[in-house]
């Protein structure tokens, strides 16, 4: 670049326009703009009795009109070709590229913040995804609401054999009622957690009592590459039902903001399939999986089925 450049560079940028103020330069858009959720506070799904998932902000929250937040991706992932560079022209190969390269910090620059009201157990494995900037309700300094999960019978689960971690299938009717009448029992110690906190139990102490079956609320803040690890983990058909409820809720409320990265986050991660190296090898020789581990033997003929190869 020429010296007689470089000084008209400087001169634009330190020259204030009109408008500027305090000597900070404002650039007005080349385009006009469009906010990603049309004007609206509040976009709320609710999910079981008293829950709800509300997507409250986005960043971007302002996109070239006729854009999505995808843009932002495309944009933060151009910057290391340099600007006005038609090396990577198309929007969509380029994410669909970074996705299925697992390039994710282009991702990290969309952002969305959620209001999000579940059972404490629910929210007691959710907040194991450290990724997140999370602000609770606080059953030290209020009281918790009468709010409660019940499932239906139907979704009294039976412990898996095979899984330690959930339940695959209902039981009988009989042992689903006897465990609402449970959860129903569990529920009238409110009232006395109410009472003595009228009588000056410090309520610090006094949520001990209460199940893990009332409903918090959280205020929940994360980048979209984050969420999407979240979201492959809890939408699979392995995690809880419950928790499965919220990310189903959560995914139907960005991928209009974000389509083109939904699109390719479906196809390159949530419908699609991991092999490993002993796995491609028993393709390849058309063999058994060489493995003694019967929990790495069943995840493979698991995938054998699921890829028609039974």
């Amino acid at each position: 670049m020429s010296s007689e450049t470089d000084t008209k560079a400087m001169n634009d940028m330190t020259e204030a326009p009109v408008g500027s103020e305090g000597g900070i330069r404002r650039v007005a858009p080349e385009v006009p703009f469009t906010d990603v959720m049309n004007g609206d506070s509040r976009w709320e799904i609710p999910v079981h009795d008293h829950g709800f998932v509300a997507l409250v902000d986005s960043m971007p929250r302002l996109v070239p009109e006729g854009q999505t937040a995808d843009s932002a991706i495309v944009q933060a992932a151009r910057v290391s070709y340099g600007a006005g560079t038609k090396k990577v022209n198309e929007d969509r190969g380029l994410i669909r590229y970074l996705l299925r390269h697992r390039h994710t910090t282009p991702l990290e620059m969309v952002e969305f913040k959620f209001h999000i009201a579940m059972p404490i157990f629910v929210a007691r494995q959710w907040i194991r995804h450290r990724t997140a900037n999370v602000n609770e309700y606080s059953a030290r300094y209020s009281i918790m609401p009468d709010r409660f999960y019940r499932p239906s019978i139907e979704n009294v689960r039976k412990q898996s054999t095979s899984n330690r971690q959930g339940g695959d299938e209902p039981i009988e009717v009989g042992t689903a009622e006897e465990f609402l009448k449970l959860l129903e029992d569990s529920e009238a110690l409110y009232t006395r957690y109410l009472d003595l906190t009228e009588k000056g139990v410090a309520r610090e102490i006094a949520r001990a009592a209460l199940p893990v079956s009332v409903f918090t609320e959280w205020y929940w803040k994360c980048d979209l590459h984050n969420i999407l690890h979240f979201l492959s983990l809890r939408m699979d058909k392995h995690a809880q039902i419950e928790i499965r409820d919220y990310a189903n809720a959560m995914y139907d409320l960005i991928k209009g903001i974000v389509p083109i990265t939904c699109e390719a986050f479906e196809d390159y991660r949530l419908n699609a399939m991991h092999l490993t190296s002993l796995e491609i090898e028993a393709i390849r020789k058309g063999q058994p999986l060489d493995s003694t581990n019967k929990r790495e033997i069943a995840e493979w003929e698991a995938k054998r089925a699921d890829l028609g190869l039974d």
